[in-house]
Formats: C-alpha cells, sequence, structure tokens
C-alpha cells in the first residue's frame, strides 16, 4: 500500500456532473427509496475506474497489485450499502450519502474488495467491512460526521495511515516492528479485510522482493569486483543494474512499497529507491 494522491483534473467535468446529479436525486428521495436508486446507478461509480486508475499508475490502491489484464472494482471505502462493524453488529444503512461522491471511490483488485475463503477456510477481502474503533462516533445520514470516525481499515488517501506498514522476508503484510497498541490492530486487521496476505498475493508480492534482494547482491558483488581489479568497463553494467533496482522501487511499479521497505532492510542506500513519481 502507498500513498495515492487524488487529482480531480484527472476526471472529466461531464463524469462529476453525473455524479452531481445522481447525488442530488438521492439527497430528495425518502429512506426506502434510496437504496434502490443507488443499485440501479452503479454504472456511474464504473465509470470513475480509469481514471482513478491513472492516479495510481494502474495499481490497485490497496494491495498495489499491478495485472494489465485484471478486473477492477471501483470500491467504496465507507460502504454505500450495509456496513459491517463486527460478526453481530450491522449498520443496515452504511454510508449511502457517500454512495455518488468520488472522495470516497478506491480503485481495487477483485480480491481485496469481494470476500474470498483461503485454503484454511478464513474469510478475507473487504465485502461491507467498515469497523471503527471503541469509542468511536459513527457518521449517519442526519449526522454525517464522518472526520470524527476513527476507522479500524488503513486508507491509502491518508498518508499518516501507511506509516507503520511493513512486511517479512516472505512478504507478508504485517506492522513495523515498532508499532504497537491501536496503529498494530489497524495494520493486521487491514491485512486480513482487505485480503493482502492470500498466498497468491503473497507469493506475488515475495517474488518481486526477492528479485529486487537478488539484484542489489549482483551489484554490491560487480562493485566489489570493479574495486578489486580497477576494469572500468563493468562501470557500465553497474550502472545498468542500478537503474533496474531502481525501477522496481517507483510509485508505478508493482509493490513498490514492498521492495522498498525489504532494500532498507537490507542496507540498501538511500539513492537506489527512486521517489520521483510518489505523492506529493
Amino acid at each position: 500500500m502507498i500513498f495515492i494522491r487524488r487529482d480531480a483534473a484527472l476526471i472529466p467535468q461531464k463524469v462529476l456532473d453525473v455524479a452531481l446529479r445522481a447525488q442530488s436525486a438521492l439527497e430528495k428521495l425518502s429512506p426506502e427509496k434510496r437504496k434502490e436508486f443507488i443499485k440501479k446507478k452503479s454504472h456511474i461509480w464504473r465509470g470513475f475506474s480509469k481514471y482513478l486508475a491513472k492516479m495510481s499508475y494502474g495499481k490497485c490502491w490497496y494491495s498495489e497489485a499491478k495485472d494489465a489484464g485484471a478486473n477492477f472494482d471501483v470500491d467504496h471505502f465507507r460502504p454505500k450499502a450495509e456496513a459491517k462493524r463486527t460478526e453481530e453488529i450491522v449498520d443496515l444503512e452504511g454510508y449511502a450519502w457517500l454512495a455518488f461522491d468520488w472522495d470516497n471511490f478506491r480503485l481495487s483488485a477483485q480480491n481485496c474488495n469481494r470476500l474470498n475463503t483461503d485454503d484454511a477456510g478464513e474469510t478475507h477481502g473487504k465485502g461491507s467491512w467498515f469497523p471503527l474503533i471503541e469509542g468511536s462516533p459513527q457518521a449517519s445520514w442526519d449526522n454525517r460526521c464522518v472526520e470524527n470516525e476513527m476507522v479500524v481499515l488503513l486508507d491509502p488517501v491518508i498518508k499518516a495511515d501507511l506509516t507503520y506498514i511493513d512486511y517479512d522476508d516472505n512478504g507478508r503484510f504485517k506492522p513495523s516492528q515498532l508499532c504497537v497498541g491501536i496503529p498494530a490492530v489497524r495494520v493486521r486487521k487491514s491485512g486480513i479485510f482487505y485480503g493482502l496476505n492470500l498466498e497468491k498475493m503473497r507469493e506475488a508480492r515475495f517474488e518481486v522482493m526477492k528479485d529486487a534482494k537478488e539484484l542489489f547482491e549482483i551489484i554490491q558483488q560487480s562493485a566489489l569486483e570493479l574495486e578489486q581489479f580497477g576494469d572500468n568497463a563493468p562501470m557500465k553494467t553497474i550502472e545498468r543494474q542500478i537503474e533496474k533496482l531502481r525501477m522496481k522501487t517507483r510509485a508505478d511499479a508493482p509493490f513498490s512499497r514492498a521492495v522498498r521497505a525489504q532494500l532498507t532492510k537490507i542496507g540498501a542506500d538511500d539513492y537506489l529507491i527512486d521517489r520521483s513519481l510518489d505523492a506529493a
């Protein structure tokens, strides 16, 4: 998961206007008619998909997975219908007033957005889950205090939410070593609800991390040989290897946050990490 800077300038005005008209119509409906109205207008948020993709270089906002053949969902961060707080507590109204608000949209791989059962029988995926930290205010149609809610799920559009993310040597998403208490709970729960440690996801992340580590070791060996034998020819090779490694750390590369974490742990110099495409 890497910070996403949302940019309304990437969205055509006509797309925004369609959403605004739907919102205006929704506000006038009685409570019993809202859910059916929202359901019939799914094409509106789907119409934002390719513009959200531009903001993340075609990557899922939650997992950083990048697959040109994948079908991405436009997830409502705050669920537009029911919001599941715990296994026993479900808010049946959810956040209906945010159904057409593009600030509530997140581009999501289907494995992150939809419920999946792993080989151990455990369920992963966001679905309608939206738990709040105990004691948090809870927004409603008549009291839309979303800014006061204390949310469990990490949000890729909030830079501070991503401070304590780390990955273990096997590519598993986890809290960093110094992350404890509620921040650690948020990271662990987000890993479950976003399906970030589903086996295929973990394996794909691990392979990218492994490739980066091996490339760094090759660069180190090449540099050592150059220093020992004083041959300038390999320098060109080293420069190409460094550029190849830096490409894996760019914001447009799959799992770049995990690659950066891996390189930092093994002592790679900061100049090997390319942050030129990072959101400001």
